[in-house]
């Protein structure tokens, strides 16, 4: 029997999510290279469009990426640079910045659509779609166990 078998769920979940967070990186990264975007670059868009129906303040951001202020400020200055977003102070809010995509954005989905399609065929291959959505719901009550534990930590 492998010691894995043998683990209790919640420890082999625990492990699990920090194994396939860290192999998914490192083969996003791989494959995003030849666009010169880093997984956290890529993420902050994929986040941006498909979670807001307006342009998002830093602050909206860094909550849906579970990310730090400082760290989304970052990452969206990047994008920036490379011409992936702009940021704007809000007209009716000097002190918030607003974060908008560009059309190089969806330049590069168009670019990126057949790779991505493969890249989630072979990630999700073998996974009927019960077991997705067992996936899913458990996913989201660890997401909200999560930001309930980082609001009592404040």
């Amino acid at each position: 029997m492998n010691i894995m078998d043998s683990m209790p769920d919640d420890k082999f979940i625990f492990g699990s999510v920090q194994v396939v967070a860290n192999q998914m990186d490192t083969l996003l990264e791989r494959e995003l290279k030849e666009y010169n975007l880093t997984t956290k670059q890529w993420l902050l868009t994929i986040i941006v469009a498909n979670t807001f129906d307006h342009d998002p303040t830093i602050k909206e951001v860094a909550k849906g990426m579970g990310s730090s202020h400082q760290n989304v400020k970052q990452v969206a200055l990047k994008l920036a640079q490379k011409g992936f977003v702009v940021m704007e102070k809000d007209p009716q809010d000097a002190r918030i910045t607003r974060i908008k995509l560009t059309d190089a954005v969806a330049s590069f989905g168009k670019a990126s659509q057949q790779k991505s399609e493969i890249f989630s065929e072979k990630l999700f291959a073998g996974i009927t779609s019960e077991e997705l959505a067992m996936t899913r719901s458990a996913m989201a009550k660890l997401l909200k166990n999560l930001e309930r534990m980082d609001q009592e930590s404040k």
